[in-house]
């Protein structure tokens, strides 16, 4: 077998998303360029999804709100529970539907698109970015979020991406940096004065609770967009780079409609002063102040170490080899983050085309990759959500903001196998009507169809047992 098999075989199934028919045999002239013709500089793919903004779905949020806190004014002690025609409940589903439309539409995306490994790098940094669907408002807006500040700018600076990801409504919600306030603010010190309404939108306090300031979203920047846990900061960096992110809020009902829903930063509620984030003083300002901390902190060489070391076991091998690390790194480094680089030092990276079979594959990247073998794409959320569930990846729903793990040990446990059988069994039932499993496992894997496997399906009694066995296959299982 030609090295240029298995290459073009590699190629689509490890750096992309698996094989449609055909896919192998295009990449196989040159599997490197097939790659790199899918580094673009306007960013990934955007889904065919509704084309609402963030700031159109706040502006829906909003109005929710006021209709059910309007509804729960009215009611009275005796009146009966609300229904399921309840007009507030009613906006809640269609909140919650648009989400799984968008999540239906990216999933879509993925089944079909001829570029597998642009799509898939796309889906790395949206998960290194995580914002999670926990909450209703985040619900809302993770799917815009995706859109707007992680797909344009997969391949161009990880500055503008760290910048346009740590800026947009959505992970500002998500972190809770939209109630961060100064302590020692204008907007504080007016409140703490008996002051009331602070105006331009900067939010008041709960009952029995003061403003204050909120250390997530300066917390998890350093933990796990930037330097990581090992790159060299302290409580006291994350606090004070909390204060300098203060004022980096999202526009309110007070403000200017056409700021409502929209980034904003608010000079009365930012700490005032100076501050000292790993070693470097920063001059009193604005919002030019946490600006001037993000672009030092993408531009250190523990943040290309760190998010390099990501980018290899996303891609190769839970344990990847130091030299691919390496590699990567230093690609970052001469390139100032230029991340279309760094993609095309992935792909020109020898450690990434080793034979072995180092990933597996999370329930997300299976079952997608299943679609495009048998060349289908789900139709819409409620087809996926219920088998996501099960396999314990919950649409748009990572756990924390950590995002969803990648190794082995988290996906591959006995009940989780049991449960892609059982759902392998079933979608190849409805897909494999018309469709010789034997050639089918030639177009999902090309050179890494191994002889068992191949025996095993040509023996298969049916077409759907011989889908089925292609699908929970070692080498279509991992990657």
């Amino acid at each position: 077998m030609a090295d240029r098999d298995l290459d073009a075989a590699i190629a689509v199934t490890r750096f992309g998303l698996g094989a449609r028919t055909g896919e192998i045999s295009q990449a196989r002239g040159d599997p490197r360029g097939f790659l790199k013709a899918q580094i673009h500089a306007q960013g990934a793919e955007q889904p065919q999804a509704n084309p609402e903004t963030a700031q159109q779905r706040l502006a829906e949020f909003r109005d929710y709100q006021q209709d059910r806190k309007a509804m729960k004014a009215a009611q009275g002690p005796d009146d009966p529970k609300p229904g399921p025609r309840d007009p507030v409940k009613m906006a809640q589903r269609v909140l919650r539907e648009e989400t799984g439309a968008d999540f239906a539409a990216r999933a879509r995306l993925g089944a079909q698109t001829p570029e597998g490994f642009r799509e898939r790098w796309a889906l790395f940094w949206a998960n290194h970015f995580t914002v999670s669907a926990s909450k209703l408002i985040t619900a809302t807006v993770v799917g815009p979020y995706e859109q707007e500040a992680i797909r344009p700018h997969v391949f161009a600076t990880f500055t503008e991406l760290l910048g346009a990801a740590e800026t947009h409504p959505a992970m500002l919600l998500y972190l809770d940096q939209a109630q961060s306030v100064g302590p020692n603010s204008m907007a504080a010190q007016y409140v703490k004065r008996g002051g009331r309404g602070v105006g331009n939108g900067v939010p008041l306090p709960a009952a029995g609770r003061t403003l204050g300031l909120n250390e997530n979203l300066a917390r998890e920047i350093l933990e796990l967009h930037t330097v990581g846990v090992g790159g060299g900061y302290s409580q006291a960096d994350v606090t004070e780079f909390a204060r300098a992110l203060t004022g980096l809020s999202i526009g309110g009902l007070r403000e200017n409609p056409s700021q409502a829903g929209a980034p904003v930063f608010r000079a009365m509620a930012h700490e005032p002063g100076a501050r000292t984030v790993m070693g470097v003083r920063y001059a009193a300002g604005g919002k030019e102040q946490a600006g001037a901390i993000l672009a030092d902190l993408a531009a250190k060489p523990a943040t290309a170490r760190f998010i390099c070391g990501k980018i290899a076991r996303h891609f190769v091998a839970d344990d990847p080899p130091p030299a691919l690390v390496d590699r990567l790194e230093r690609r970052w480094r001469d390139t100032g983050g230029q991340l279309g680089e760094v993609a095309k030092a992935l792909v020109d990276a020898p450690e990434a085309w080793a034979p072995t079979q180092a990933k597996f594959k999370t329930p997300y990247e299976f079952l997608i990759s299943s679609w495009r073998a048998a060349g289908g794409a789900p139709r819409d959320i409620t087809v996926l959500a219920p088998t996501l569930n099960a396999m314990g990846q919950r649409a748009f729903s990572a756990p924390s903001p950590k995002g969803w793990p990648e190794d082995t040990a988290s996906w591959a446990a006995p009940d989780a196998i049991v449960k892609r059988m059982a759902w392998a069994q079933a979608f190849a039932a409805a897909a494999s009507a018309d469709r010789d499993p034997r050639g089918l496992a030639t177009e999902a894997l090309g050179a890494r169809l191994s002889a068992p496997t191949a025996t095993a399906i040509a023996r298969s009694e049916t077409r759907a047992e011989g889908l089925a066995l292609l699908l929970m296959s070692p080498e279509f299982q991992r990657r």
